[in-house]
């Protein structure tokens, strides 16, 4: 459980990271890239953090 908790917190921050990367580029490209990445990252800690509530599943 605790590789799981720390994946979880892993994705977690590379979502925030990827988020603040999305707002502060210049270039649309990479923005919208970054902006993706995030939601990817947040998706994965969603799914890290119900497998860790219901482990039977």
């Amino acid at each position: 459980m605790k590789d799981m908790k720390a994946h979880l917190e892993k994705l977690r921050i590379e979502a925030e990271e990827c988020e603040l990367i999305s707002k502060l580029a210049t270039n649309a490209t990479k923005k919208h890239l970054f902006a993706k990445l995030a939601a990817h990252h947040r998706t994965l800690a969603n799914e890290v953090e119900r497998a860790m509530q219901n482990p039977k599943q």
